[in-house]
This record gives structure tokens, sequence and C-alpha cells, in this order.
């Protein structure tokens, strides 16, 4: 499963980019900025401009927890076995 490896909003906010500013700047939709404070993902093109504003990697960000598996991904196996 992939998951962030910080959090995503505070690293923002340090870099100088609170939330008054991305909306107003509208660097990133309210709908990414939402999915990010619920441990949603977000798509390719959200992580590019995080990682353009933070000046770092993707796997600054997110990484691979081998193990874990989301709920509907849970779901779907049980319904095949």
């Amino acid at each position: 499963m992939i998951r962030y490896k910080c959090d995503i909003i505070q690293k923002l906010k340090d870099a100088g980019y609170n939330t008054t500013r991305i909306r107003k700047e509208k660097l990133i939709s309210e709908a990414t900025l939402t999915n990010i404070r619920k441990g949603k993902l977000i798509g390719w093109n959200q992580i590019d401009i995080i990682c353009k504003l933070l000046n770092c990697d993707v796997g600054d960000i997110v990484e691979y927890a081998e193990g874990e598996m989301p709920t509907i991904e849970k779901r779907l196996n049980n319904l095949v076995h």
C-alpha cells in the first residue's frame, strides 16, 4: 500500500505555504487538501506540484508499506476467496 511518510500539510506550512496562500494562489485544490488530511491518496499531478513546492522527491513524501492492504482491497480479496 502506498501511504504518506509525513504530514504534508505541515511540511507545506513550514515551507511558507499555509492553506490560505494555497487557496489564494490556487496551487492545490480544496479537494486535494481534504484528501491529504484524510490520508487518501492523490493524483500524480498533485504530487508533482507538492514536490515542486517543497523542493523534494516523491520518495520524501510517500512510501510503499508492504503487508498493509487498503480496505477496498481486503473486500475484493474476500469476494475472490
